[in-house]
């Protein structure tokens, strides 16, 4: 071979390596997996997979649970929904970063809080890590802080629609104007279709998207509206419940009378329905039948949204994660609200499905919404992030490894806290009054067993579960629909001035 041959050969290898090597480059890319991440507002545990309460309907719900594993005893960091989605987003405690209230998107991560300062929201870490981030609806507490998607749909503003007229609920129930907040607690049938409500357009945009060809791996982000209140939908989904068969949910009217003076603040609700107003005008069956027909509409637009990934290309290789900001009580203790370190207002359905996870496995060992962060990249194979307080779940899911020790951790304000293990939750106060509740013989939580000697073992044992770091509230959260927290923020932070105004 002369020379001149030899070295079109060698050029020719040259060509012939490079494209083999971007051939394989881009077939690692998108051979990672694509991720889609659903949240529901304010959607608590009655749907059929966990608890299938009052004859829910739910299939497309049992669709999911199918195909994945259910956490049928998760627990949210928060119960509201902005410090629960901050907590989420950031894989950091409030009682780290001090978000316990509502904290404007843009102002999660700033220089004024130390710990979020330098943070990768989780979808960040998505895109750093070679994905093509999307995300629409309500997924931060708004819809998301700026350019954290490459690509963002936006958010329709409020909860509507709304009719001309409220049908039931003045908003402020024994509230005052100007002191306490208004709610948009009402419930009925209201628009006349599906179409007109901002979820049908959110999983429009989704399907739209899905349909799409990608050069990398993607992350979607779909935020739901419902069920948050008002409890509009629809007349359809409410003829799926006659009120003759709507179940209400067990209630004490002497529940909080063994409860500590911070959790009766706390619980102090003036601008929401009371359950003993609810049953006085007969309101309580028609707000639980509001709930679950908000509930079957949420299951018929994931049907829309499972349907239109089933008839994608990327079917096969999609982890899909779907979780609530928080539970609901629908007059569990004496209200209509999340807003409690109680059972019914910490946990939240959470369901995972992926390539590599069993199909139709449900865990009822207590986890956290904190874990999701970090499940999501071990599921999508991408290192580690270290500043995540959470862990992954991937082998609880696989190997049922951590089932028999795993716990949850509550935080409401600052220095209050819940902690779940199987069969008891201890609740402590920042003045440290405590309670406790034996899950084995009190499911519903109407006895506080705290001063019960019998559980003083019990007692230790869970405190040392309690976060060692209670952070001062970071100056741009605040909640003042609570008067006890707008109280306890001026308290700690020494600006009551300054807090009563926010």
């Amino acid at each position: 071979m002369n020379k001149t041959k030899l070295i079109l050969l060698v050029v020719l290898i040259f060509i012939y390596s490079c494209n083999n090597e971007k051939k394989n480059i881009a077939i690692d890319e998108t051979s990672k997996p694509n991720v889609l991440f659903i949240a529901v507002d304010d959607l608590n545990n009655w749907i059929t997979p966990i608890d299938a309460f009052s004859n829910a309907k739910t299939p497309n719900f049992d669709r999911l649970a199918a195909i994945g594993v259910t956490f049928s005893n998760a627990h949210v960091q928060a119960p509201l929904c902005g410090p629960s989605r901050a907590s989420l987003m950031t894989g950091l405690r409030p009682s780290t970063t001090g978000i316990y209230g509502m904290t404007p998107d843009n102002k999660i991560r700033r220089e004024g809080n130390p710990a979020t300062k330098d943070i990768t929201f989780l979808p960040e870490y998505f895109e750093q890590n070679g994905y093509h981030t999307m995300g629409i609806g309500k997924l931060f507490h708004i819809h998301a802080p700026d350019s954290v998607f490459q690509e963002s749909g936006g958010r329709v503003k409020g909860f509507g629609p709304y009719p001309e007229k409220r049908f039931v609920w003045d908003g402020f129930g024994k509230g005052i104007k100007g002191i306490h907040g208004r709610t948009s607690t009402d419930w009925g049938a209201f628009p006349e279709s599906d179409t007109l409500m901002p979820d049908h357009q959110s999983v429009d945009w989704v399907v739209e998207r899905l349909n799409r060809e990608y050069t990398k791996p993607f992350f979607m982000g779909l935020g739901f509206l419902r069920v948050h209140v008002p409890l509009y939908v629809p007349q359809k989904w409410f003829d799926l419940y006659p009120l003759e068969a709507i179940e209400t949910p067990p209630y004490k009217s002497d529940d909080l009378n063994d409860i500590p003076n911070v959790g009766l603040q706390i619980n102090d609700l003036p601008m929401m329905p009371s359950t003993e107003w609810a049953i006085e005008t007969g309101e309580w069956k028609k707000i639980v039948q509001a709930y679950l027909a908000c509930m079957s509409y949420v299951d018929y637009e994931l049907g829309r949204v499972l349907d239109a990934l089933e008839n994608s290309k990327y079917a096969d290789n999609t982890i899909v994660v779907l979780w609530s900001d928080h539970g609901y009580r629908l007059g569990e203790k004496g209200t209509f609200a999340k807003h409690a370190l109680w059972e019914t207002a910490t946990k939240a359905p959470l369901l995972f499905a992926a390539p590599n996870l069993p199909k139709g496995k449900k865990i009822d060992a207590p986890v956290e919404m904190l874990s999701i962060y970090p499940t999501l990249l071990e599921l999508s194979n991408l290192p580690a992030y270290k500043e995540n307080e959470g862990v992954s779940l991937v082998s609880m899911m696989q190997n049922n490894e951590g089932v028999d020790n795993s716990y949850a951790i509550t935080t409401y304000g600052m220095n209050n806290h819940a902690v779940k293990v199987n069969g008891y939750r201890y609740i402590r106060y920042e003045d440290g009054t405590e309670e406790l509740y034996d899950h084995n013989s009190d499911p519903n939580e109407w006895t506080n067993e705290a001063n019960n000697p019998k559980y003083k073992n019990k007692i230790e044992e869970l405190k040392k579960l309690l976060p060692q770091v209670n952070s001062k509230w970071d100056s741009e959260s605040n909640y003042t629909f609570q008067p006890y927290f707008v109280k306890q923020k001026s308290r700690v932070s020494g600006d009551s001035e300054k807090a009563l105004k926010k």
